[in-house]
């Protein structure tokens, strides 16, 4: 992760507008007709329609889809009690965090009020606003009774997520630990360094789990709690023990699992050596543990170890509950959040970190193969199957548990509806970007002498993206560069035409006259090739001089394209490549192919263009439903464009049988599901909705995306590449600086997993 200044920290909340969240209009409102309908008089109908039956306030407003983030701001983080106004910031963060991972709205509430009775008169007071309550930063032990009147004595769900995030995420960890070490729930000791909110709820939920309340030994800055001790409150007491101990260090001595959430520091080498065979420690003090990873993992071998800390395997982290059991709350109707809706999110969470991780999140980490084991016992927080998992599980232990009051009846077309959630320009983006500043790569750009590819490149180098290579004259360049206020002191320049590239030209061009020459390719027209900056480019890639290029492109992508192939090639068992934008949209993301390279397709192109969507949208994480377009409908017309189409979607029904794919269909029955599946029953994405749009030629791909950019009906990540033997990705030349910027991201991962790949070899 990237080091945060407080410079940086603090223009990132005050720029471009002060704060991290807004509210955004859900209704048409730019007529008076629409205003009429919005407030009076045509608002009196929902009002007069709750009036007479209350539960329809989820039917009319926001409600259930609305959660309040409320502190009285006297435990903030690390800092304490910061007073309401310094505990903003952090509420509104936890606000962003549930809409951008669960698509939940939320607003940020905090209450200048320290009296636990007066605290829950006011929340209380709110409450019919609300679909759900996460209350926050609250210290104990005034935590546990707030917490237990508002769920007493409110109708909707509320959970104080610093007591049962930490331990439903942790739970989890524990599970799948303790099936590694190969122990039994029931026999395993337990320590706990720490009493508070956190320490309390966690002991709780591991008992319930399975833990024997006698096995379990919770110290705090005194030593071990025992029932010797006179100064307990209620909390402390529920946990003492009555073994004849007092110190941390005796504790440990013999134990199965150790739970830290206290100070730093606090656990040494010794006391991790003298527990059990095969031990588990939870270390979870921030920002630095008990004990650091380092040492843990020096002191034995059998250890499993996890921290809350991102840089470090097996990250116990919030995140991985606390909006999905909120979105699975609401989407049934729950009157509260109990031990089995809990429950039912750690039995997710856990088998959800047993099951194959898809590509997208090994390239978000860096990695090519994360499998469940002893550095890998948690799903990782960029997972996008969190929302699919999670949430259902908790809104069937609601519906289980009798609090459920609008259950739900198809959990497919729920766990559809979640899908379109799911915007992979957020979380997965956002680590996508992390991850390459982690590992830059040296990634070229090849339209230097261009203002958005120039501005791009440097702000990629400032902000540690990679490590871009500007190709073009340098002096040119830096004029530019000087007139648009850029610094590119730390940018490399490389003319291809200089003379000091003389040496390098000449191995190109003898590389590139080697893999032709059963082409026809001599040495001297490789050698005048390399004047050209694509060529040059692609073959700093394909000799390791650079790990990744951007190939601006103008009006059409045909000469770069044909480059590539001669240059870097395509896949094996592919005679074709292709580009893949990315859309992400209020209705949900969708995959658009082929947006930019094959300007015409025969049978056999548009056959590998929707192979590699396919395998493209999988290495995303999703699971591809696949609509071939046309502009006809499963053979109602004969022509040899909707024909080719109609026989390629014969072609991978045959090769991929579990695949959903259907057509040939117009784009308005690939995308109204009631509208197919009313006319054509018989389609094989019945109930499903599409997420991958094969076009049947580049014309319809580009004009497609196009449109739905300039009508802001979506952001978009791409062009993509996907195909070539190397990371060469094409974006025309008049492409935004972010859009460059992500593709660059991408471009970046990419390299990485390719080098994994070879480095695994």
């Amino acid at each position: 992760m990237s080091k945060v200044t407080k410079e940086m920290a603090l223009d990132y909340h005050r720029y471009p507008r002060p704060g991290k969240i807004e509210v955004v209009p859900t209704k048409p409102y730019s007529s008076q007709h629409d205003l009429a309908l919005a407030y009076s008089p045509g608002v009196a109908y929902p009002c007069l329609e709750i009036k007479e039956n209350k539960s329809d306030v989820y039917k009319y407003t926001n409600k259930g889809n609305l959660v309040a983030v409320i502190s009285n701001c006297t435990a903030v983080l690390g800092l304490g009690d910061i007073g309401a106004e310094a505990g903003k910031p952090v509420m509104e963060g936890k606000a962003l965090l549930f809409k951008i991972y669960a698509g939940l709205d939320c607003f940020d509430i905090e209450v200048n009020e320290k009296d636990p009775a007066k605290f829950v008169e006011i929340v209380k007071a709110l409450a019919p606003t609300f679909g759900g309550i996460n209350l926050e930063d609250i210290k104990a032990p005034e935590c546990f009774e707030i917490e237990r009147r508002l769920k007493e004595e409110c109708s909707i769900p509320v959970m104080h997520d610093d007591q049962h995030g930490t331990a439903i995420i942790s739970a989890a960890g524990l599970l799948n630990a303790l099936e590694i070490q190969g122990k039994n729930i029931a026999d395993v000791k337990l320590v706990v360094n720490g009493a508070g909110a956190a320490a309390v709820s966690c002991t709780r939920l591991y008992i319930a789990l399975g833990i024997k309340p006698e096995n379990v030994v919770m110290c705090d800055s005194k030593g071990v709690i025992n029932t010797s001790r006179k100064d307990l409150n209620p909390q402390k007491a529920e946990f003492a023990t009555n073994r004849p101990i007092t110190t941390l260090a005796e504790a440990m001595k013999g134990a199965d699992v150790f739970l830290g959430l206290s100070v730093k520091d606090v656990v040494t080498t010794e006391m991790v050596q003298s527990m059990a065979e095969k031990p588990i420690v939870f270390a979870l003090a921030n920002p630095d543990p008990e004990i650091s990873y380092e040492k843990a993992i020096a002191s034995r071998p059998d250890l499993i170890f996890a921290t809350g800390r991102s840089d470090y395997p097996n990250q116990i982290n919030n995140v991985l509950g606390f909006p999905y059991i909120f979105r699975g709350a609401l989407d049934c109707g729950a009157t509260t959040i109990n031990e089995e809706m809990k429950l039912s999110a750690v039995h997710a969470i856990a088998d959800l970190a047993k099951r194959p991780v898809p590509s997208v999140v090994n390239a978000a980490y860096g990695m090519t193969n994360i499998t469940f084991g002893r550095d890998y016992i948690l799903p990782k927080p960029v997972d996008p199957r969190l929302l699919l998992v999670v949430a259902p599980a908790v809104a069937r232990g609601a519906m289980e548990s009798g609090v459920a009051t609008q259950p739900i009846e198809n959990f497919d077309a729920y766990r559809a509806q979640l899908h379109q959630l799911m915007g992979l320009d957020n979380k997965l983006m956002r680590s996508f970007v992390e991850t390459a500043k982690s590992n830059p790569k040296r990634v070229v750009f090849g339209e230097g002498n261009t203002d958005n590819m120039l501005k791009a490149a440097v702000q990629a180098a400032r902000d540690g993206i990679c490590y871009p290579i500007l190709l073009g004259n340098e002096e040119m360049i830096e004029k530019r560069a000087k007139r648009l206020g850029l610094d590119v002191s730390g940018v490399e320049i490389v003319n291809p035409r200089h003379d000091r590239e003389a040496l390098r030209r000449h191995r190109y061009a003898t590389r590139l006259s080697e893999k032709r020459q059963r082409s026809g390719t001599t040495y001297r027209e490789a050698l005048e090739k390399m004047y050209d900056r694509n060529y040059f480019g692609m073959m700093m890639v394909d000799e390791g001089d650079a790990d990744a290029m951007l190939v601006g492109t103008y009006s059409s992508s045909l000469v770069p394209s044909e480059i590539a192939k001669e240059v870097i090639g395509i896949r094996p068992d592919f005679n074709h490549f292709a580009t893949m934008h990315i859309m992400n949209t209020k209705r949900g993301t969708y995959f658009l192919a082929d947006t930019m390279i094959n300007q015409s397709t025969d049978e056999e192109t548009l056959m590998d263009v929707a192979r590699l969507a396919r395998y493209s949208v999988e290495y995303f994480a999703h699971d591809p439903v696949m609509a071939m377009v046309s502009y006809s409908n499963f053979g109602s017309s004969d022509q040899p464009e909707c024909r080719k189409v109609h026989n390629v979607v014969e072609r991978m029904q045959k090769l991929y049988p579990d695949l959903a794919i259907d057509g040939e269909m117009r784009v308005d029955y690939a995308l109204n599901s009631r509208l197919r599946d009313a006319d054509f029953p018989f389609n094989r994405l019945h109930g499903k909705e599409v997420n991958t749009l094969v076009f049947p030629n580049l014309s319809a791909a580009s004009t497609a995306y196009r449109m739905m950019l300039e009508l802001g009906v979506g952001d978009s990540i791409g062009p993509i590449q996907i195909g070539l033997n190397r990371p060469i990705h094409f974006m025309n030349v008049d492409s935004e600086v972010r859009d460059i910027l992500n593709l660059a991201t991408v471009a970046g991962l990419d390299a990485a997993v390719l080098e994994k790949m070879n480095n695994a070899k």
